[in-house]
């Protein structure tokens, strides 16, 4: 009976272990759930404001633009109209003033007609003089109305199809971005970043990557690299610091880029790269990254080794050499488990290097554990 008793207490406890295993997975899961809901909910957050900004923007600008069309159309009308009037103006003065002229002569001439006979000489004499000198046979020119302006308006309603056919196709809405970071890999103080299309339908001409320091929200996303290639190395960061890596892409023959991916953050455990101060016959740089050979180096230069192993079994070392001076013999890259002082050259046991021109020098055998270079 104890034995009985023995098996169910056992198989309860592993029961009560998978329940408890099972629950974990499932609070998990749910906790997924909130970050994708949440994820959801303000995407389309910023996606509505993103929208409502730009085509509020867009409605005041066209707003300005027509409005500033609208008031130069109407200056040249106005100056059109004061141009052509002020000649009929005084046109219309002159005549006003022949009119008057005229009324006043036939007032004359209508009294000098009723007056007596011993004053009918005189007054007739003072009006015939009068007459000639306003040149009652000089007549203004008034122009004809085909010479005068007829001011009229001509509008293209073709702007509303064009306007309407552009509109329709402004903007658009994707639930996923075309792009994805599909990788963050740790280097010393700095990070391999590979990312990858998720929209075959999307042909891509350049790729930009940001980065920003996670920690505090001061922090603006900076251009980490422009470019066709899918993946990039992000140098200068801080070991054991978080910081948030965002892409996006732009298609052949578009100038505005695509909607960025989902941020991924990335950390690296690995020291910065540093070549170890004072060795004789080398001047570093102020990060100690760069070392160039001194002058008094000609007779002998020592192997330069990094200031700390950084480097382990299993990550792949990329040796560049992106230009070079006068060449020397002993000029060679490696790596190396061990560095021995003094020594000046690295074909040796526990240590693998490649000279200047590429070749491996012989018999070298591959070294292994923790390694410098």
């Amino acid at each position: 009976m104890s034995a009985e008793v023995d098996v169910l207490l056992q198989e309860a406890k592993e029961s009560i272990e998978a329940a408890q295993n099972y629950r974990s997975e499932l609070q998990q899961r749910l906790n997924g759930l909130s970050q994708a809901r949440t994820q959801v909910r303000g995407s389309s957050g910023q996606a509505r404001d993103a929208l409502q900004r730009h085509f509020s923007e867009l409605q005041a600008a066209a707003s300005r633009l027509l409005s500033e069309r609208l008031s130069a159309l109407l200056a040249e009308v106005d100056a059109i109209e004061a141009d052509s009037v002020k000649p009929l103006d005084e046109c219309q003065s002159l005549i006003e003033h022949g009119v008057g002229q005229a009324d006043e002569l036939l007032r004359e001439g209508e009294a000098a007609l009723r007056c007596g006979l011993g004053e009918k000489e005189d007054k007739l004499g003072s009006f015939t003089k009068k007459a000639v000198h306003i040149q009652l046979d000089s007549l203004p020119e008034v122009p004809a109305l085909v010479d005068v302006p007829c001011v009229s308006a001509q509008l293209d309603d073709s702007l509303l199809v064009v306007l309407r056919d552009r509109v329709s196709r402004l903007g658009s809405v994707a639930s996923h971005p075309p792009v994805q970071i599909e990788e963050l890999q740790e280097r010393p103080g700095s990070i391999l970043v590979r990312w990858c299309k998720v929209d075959e339908d999307f042909a891509a001409a350049d790729y930009r990557l940001q980065h920003r320091r996670s920690s505090g929200g001061r922090s603006q996303y900076e251009d980490a690299y422009i470019g066709r290639d899918c993946e990039f190395l992000v140098l200068h960061l801080d070991p054991h610091a978080d910081y948030l890596f965002r892409v996006s892409a732009r298609g052949e023959g578009r100038t505005e880029w695509s909607p960025w991916s989902v941020p991924q953050t990335g950390y690296t455990t690995l020291a910065p790269h540093e070549w170890c101060p004072g060795s004789e016959g080398y001047i570093l740089s102020s990060r100690r990254n760069i070392a160039l050979r001194s002058d008094s180096s000609h007779t002998r230069c020592p192997v330069l080794y990094s200031n700390a192993p950084t480097y382990f079994c299993g990550q792949t070392l990329t040796f560049k050499l992106s230009a070079a001076g006068p060449m020397d013999r002993r000029d060679s890259l490696g790596v190396c488990v061990d560095s021995r002082g003094g020594t000046e050259s690295l074909q040796r046991d526990q240590a693998v290097c490649i000279s200047t021109n590429g070749v491996p020098p012989p018999h070298q055998e591959p070294c292994s554990s923790t390694g410098r270079r």
